[in-house]
């Protein structure tokens, strides 16, 4: 018998059923969290930058964690959501390859699902306010990890239990059109867990290069063969990834996220940053304050 570890998992942040209306009208919306809808009544509308999807009764919807979105609700719509943060042994999300919004029909056990997640997590909905100026802060942040470690063992494993249940209705090879991990040499995949998970040191492609024996040009094109990108753009989109997740979620200085995400000073991030985002880190974040959810 073959021997599997179960490299992903999920923290709960917020579960709730509410009723939106037309305010729910939000533009660029970005989170590092994922996203569980259910529609049970009305319809809505939800879109990225390839593709728009219409929100309605009988289907799921998956938004992953740094997926661009906009959400729309003309009349009114009744919505099951969840919201929750994954974390992987080697730093790799289960969408690290294919961050779009994705739908799939609703079984019956994934209604009860999401019922079964609110009856035995009560009270952990947006509590206080639906702008991201307020909830979006570190400080909520810890008060709803504060009420995980609250939870009894039973309440915890059957809470992780359902969040794996509903995320593996997504993870279908017509979704996860991407390369099989099996395809690509174990060289690269170390390199790109090594990225993942030191982030905040020196990662030259020579040092790369060197931990996996190759020559720096050979293991340069050997990466981008195998992941689409050179490895210094790959670097840099996964540390920018990252300093938005920073900003979100703490209250550090832009000097104190260069820092925690490699970059020798402010002006270099700030530059970094606004290449692969198309904005500075300071329009950025009142974007993302102003316009989610």
């Amino acid at each position: 018998m073959i021997k599997r570890t179960l490299r992903h998992t999920f923290t709960l942040l917020n579960v709730d059923h509410v009723k939106l209306g037309p305010k729910w009208n939000y533009k660029n919306v970005i989170s590092p969290y994922f996203r569980l809808y259910y529609i049970d009544a009305g319809e809505g509308e939800i879109s990225d930058v390839s593709t728009t999807l219409k929100l309605e009764p009988g289907y799921l919807y998956i938004i992953p964690s740094f997926t661009f979105c906009n959400l729309t609700c003309q009349n009114q719509m009744g919505q099951y959501f969840i919201q929750f943060f994954e974390e992987s042994s080697d730093g790799i999300s289960l969408f690290a390859h294919n961050r779009s919004i994705f739908k799939v029909k609703t079984s019956e056990i994934d209604v009860m699902n999401f019922v079964r997640l609110l009856e035995i997590n009560p009270g952990r909905g947006i509590n206080r306010s639906d702008n991201p100026r307020i909830y979006e802060k570190n400080i909520f942040y810890k008060e709803y990890q504060e009420l995980n470690n609250q939870q009894n063992m039973a309440t915890f494993i059957e809470t992780n239990g359902i969040l794996l249940q509903l995320v593996s209705r997504f993870l279908t090879p017509e979704i996860l059109k991407h390369k099989e991990t099996s395809h690509i040499p174990v060289k690269i995949l170390n390199a790109i867990s090594y990225i993942q998970l030191n982030l905040h040191l020196d990662l030259s492609v020579t040092h790369l290069a060197q931990q996996a024996n190759q020559h720096t040009d050979y293991f340069s094109r050997l990466f981008q063969q195998c992941t689409g990108e050179r490895p210094v753009k790959y670097i840099h989109e996964k540390r920018i990834e990252r300093a938005q997740y920073l900003m979100v979620t703490t209250r550090m200085t832009y000097p104190e996220i260069a820092e925690q995400t490699g970059f020798e000073n402010i002006f270099y991030f700030s530059k970094v940053f606004k290449k692969v985002t198309g904005m500075s880190p300071g329009n950025y974040k009142k974007q993302i304050e102003l316009v989610r959810f």
